[in-house]
């Protein structure tokens, strides 16, 4: 890795420097202060419930060569950069530090509340189908090349230092294109500014992530950032589409509109059901593991098949369709290659098959939206009851509790609620919120939902509800491999607890429930 003097990295960050006290080789960039080794430099970030200007000491004792921070009062002994915001600066310092690997590839990013991860693997399949040498970056996982590389237990979008290293690695490797799965979080803490987008891409915008952003219009603002980014790419060598793709079905579609009008040389791309869409869907036929139709473009029909489970994902499609054949000039056929090619998701509607007599899936679904939709999924399947287990995350969105326990009672025949990353917060309390929104709309406890702390034994009693014909659905956890309590991650795997209650039910060998602190003993 070659080093960079501190004048390069700063080059292009795009705010005022207040200070530059000296000159530094600098041998890597890091954002903690325990991954300090000699000739780094060290950004100092502020958040919520930690200050890094508390360990520059600490990082400067350990080797770092230079420190960027936001206070005028520090004299660490080692070259020092001034700036407004750390947070804003560190992903062009780190850009920079990479030799700006964005630049170099064409970059889709996907963003929205529900469908993001779907959306983005679907775009990765189309482009490997045309044949172009793609990497991807998705809250499951980091595909460069031939590897595949774990993204964490919890992680939304990657550290901005990990977001330009990714890509780095993936120039490295020869790859021309990235897609990237991009969150509000990741937009609101500037992870992926300074990636240069050419496209992007939304699925839908809906109810979620408001004890973080504060309102809806905070939260549309943040993924607006994917879109008005587009504005700040440079202009590459394999030229630049710069198009946005946005959903006509979605509440969001006039705001994000008015948002890309407003940018110079962006193409706005439409897909949806209405006429007017540059892609919509026709002559849907649905199947017990997948689905047919017809993607209509520009008065022709594309005859398209997936093995996508979910009337939901009939939209995906669509966004990742209008991405690649609308904004990058794909071939159609190589569309409906990589459509078919793909299987599924980890914890996306994920079956689990132990020999039962009724259907048993794994989903992702965490929001009251993506609940409402894989219930109304669950519902097209089933021939007999839908049955449905979640829980509501400790320390986010407390509306969600309710939200999602009245739809469960509205939409499907029994509902298990049960613990899902609880954190600090009593578990026993964040129950008795779902329990009061199930019962505000006419549930009975015992009879059409039931409390059960303990996830494991939560999946156990969905199981035990179940007959010949029905659907059980375990919602919120998907791909995750991890549980907090307190501030303690435990393994969790929602498919291994769905495997080891489904095995119990049967009376056949299966693996044992993964234990977690309310576990019985």
């Amino acid at each position: 890795m070659p080093s960079y003097s501190l004048h390069e990295l700063f080059v292009d960050v795009p705010m005022e420097i207040f200070s530059m006290s000296g000159e530094a080789q600098i041998s890597t960039v890091i954002s903690d202060s325990r991954r300090t080794v000699p000739g780094c430099l060290f950004v100092a970030l502020r958040g919520g419930n930690f200050d890094g200007h508390r360990y520059i000491d600490e990082a400067v004792k350990q080797g770092a060569a230079a420190i960027v921070g936001m206070d005028a009062d520090i004299s660490p002994g080692v070259p020092y950069i001034r700036v407004r915001d750390t947070r804003i600066a560190l992903p062009y310092i780190a850009a920079a530090f990479y030799g700006h690997p964005g630049r170099k590839l064409t970059m889709i990013g996907v963003t929205g509340t529900d469908g993001k991860t779907t959306t983005t693997n679907l775009i990765f399949q189309i482009l490997r189908a045309a044949g172009f040498r793609t990497g991807m970056v998705s809250t499951v996982n980091a595909v460069i090349g031939e590897q595949v590389l774990d993204t964490g237990f919890h992680v939304t979008t990657p550290e901005p230092i990990d977001v330009q290293r990714y890509l780095a690695m993936m120039v490295e490797s020869g790859l021309t294109h990235a897609v990237l799965e991009t969150t509000s979080h990741g937009w609101a803490q500037h992870r992926v500014d300074g990636c240069e987008f050419d496209v992007a891409v939304v699925t839908n915008i809906t109810h979620e992530h408001l004890d973080e952003h504060g309102s809806l219009e905070n939260y549309r603002k943040a993924k607006a950032r994917l879109f008005q980014s587009l504005a700040e790419t440079r202009i590459k060598a394999q030229g630049n589409p710069r198009a946005a793709v946005l959903n006509l079905d979605d509440s969001s579609y006039e705001f994000l509109k008015t948002v890309c009008e407003e940018l110079p040389g962006v193409e706005i791309l439409r897909y949806g059901t209405p006429a007017h869409a540059w892609a919509r869907s026709n002559q849907l036929r649905y199947y017990r593991h997948g689905a047919s139709f017809f993607i209509v473009i520009e008065g022709k029909e594309i005859p398209v098949s997936t093995h996508l489970v979910g009337s939901y994902n009939i939209a995906n499609i669509l966004a990742a369709f209008t991405a690649t054949v609308g904004a990058l000039g794909i071939e159609p056929q190589a569309a409906q290659q990589g459509i078919a090619a793909m299987e599924g998701i980890p914890g996306r509607m994920e079956a689990i098959d132990m020999g039962q007599d009724f259907l048993a899936f794994v989903d992702f679904a965490h929001t009251p939206n993506a609940l409402v939709r894989t219930v109304e999924t669950a519902r097209e399947l089933a021939r007999g009851k839908v049955i449905v287990t979640f829980g509501a995350a400790g320390l986010r969105d407390r509306q969600k509790r309710r939200m999602m326990a009245e739809s469960a009672i509205e939409l499907a025949d029994m509902a298990v609620f049960t613990a899902e990353d609880p954190r600090s917060e009593s578990l026993d309390a964040i129950l008795a919120e779902m329990a009061q929104g199930a019962e505000a709309k006419g549930g009975v406890e015992g009879k059409s939902f039931w409390r059960v702390a303990d996830r494991g034994e939560a999946i156990r009693k969905a199981v035990s509800l179940a007959r010949s014909g029905d659907i059980v659905v375990a919602c919120g956890k998907g791909h995750e491999q991890s549980m907090c309590f307190g501030s303690v991650e435990y393994a969790w795997d929602d498919r291994a607890a769905m495997r080891a209650a489904l095995a119990e039910y049967l009376g056949v060998p299966g693996p044992e429930m993964p234990a977690l602190p309310t576990s019985r003993i």
